[in-house]
């Protein structure tokens, strides 16, 4: 009984990464990427959306500010939500990676409440010394709930 129940356990997972519940990206030289890296846009297990972490970067050389790669990300995330049936509103946690915290939090956060909306959701802000992507200077990772449907 013990092994069947092991057995079950071990299972569980990849039943949740069913072929339709997996949101791979939609661009092909992205999503080649995300095949060699072994990672997806998001994942739908039962009602919730997990989505894997968008990252946020100067819009390039001269660039005044990081509010257009914060509106990017933000854009990115809202397109990954609306393929899954979610929107913003359905946002239930936000976790947010930053290079510099201090420099960028305020910025960042008025982006950020052009898309998120009262009532809000968990937020959490962690400060990093570095992200994968070099040019990155945040990284947002979000959890959604779709509505019953």
């Amino acid at each position: 009984m013990a092994a069947a129940m092991l057995a079950g356990l071990v299972a569980a997972p990849a039943a949740a990464r069913e072929p339709g519940s997996v949101l791979m990206a939609e661009n092909a030289e992205a999503r080649a990427f995300q095949e060699a890296v072994g990672y997806a846009d998001a994942v739908i297990a039962g009602d919730t959306i997990y989505l894997s972490g968008v990252v946020a970067a100067p819009a390039g050389e001269g660039a005044a500010g990081l509010d257009a790669g914060y509106d990017r990300a933000f854009k990115r995330i809202a397109a990954t939500l609306a393929r899954a049936g979610a929107s913003w509103d359905d946002v239930v946690d936000i976790t947010t990676f930053h290079t510099d915290l201090p420099t960028h939090i305020d910025g960042f956060a008025a982006v950020k409440n052009r898309y998120v909306k009262a009532p809000f959701p968990a937020w959490t802000a962690i400060g990093v010394s570095r992200l994968y992507e070099p040019t990155a200077v945040v990284e947002i990772k979000v959890v959604a709930r779709r509505a019953a449907k």
